[in-house]
């Protein structure tokens, strides 16, 4: 009996004995699991390597956010240099150090 004929048939003793909670739950159980069989089904998620590629795809998305993460602290770094660059050659303009160079 698949799960389409168990439910059918919880419906029915629902329907001729009236709804104990017990029915309901199951009810409620069996639907749930044809449900999520149907979605991962349609997902393309229901066959043996469907875990193995969740886990890749997980690995390549944590790959994706260290590289974001690194190329962002990079660029801030290079962008508090260069501040740092212009802060020290506005000084040396200050302070003459042009014409010592001369």
């Amino acid at each position: 009996m698949n799960r389409e004929d168990l439910i059918a048939r919880l419906m029915a003793q629902a329907a001729n004995e009236g709804s104990e909670l017990v029915t309901l739950r199951a009810i409620v159980e069996e639907t749930s699991e044809l449900t999520t069989d149907r979605v991962l089904s349609r997902l393309g998620l229901s066959d043996a390597n469907a875990q193995d590629d969740l886990e890749e795809l997980r690995e390549l998305l944590q790959a994706w956010r260290d590289a974001k993460s690194s190329a962002f602290k990079a660029c801030v770094d290079w962008v508090v240099r260069g501040l740092l660059a212009l802060l020290l050659v506005g000084i040396a303009v200050r302070l003459g150090v042009g014409g010592l160079l001369r």
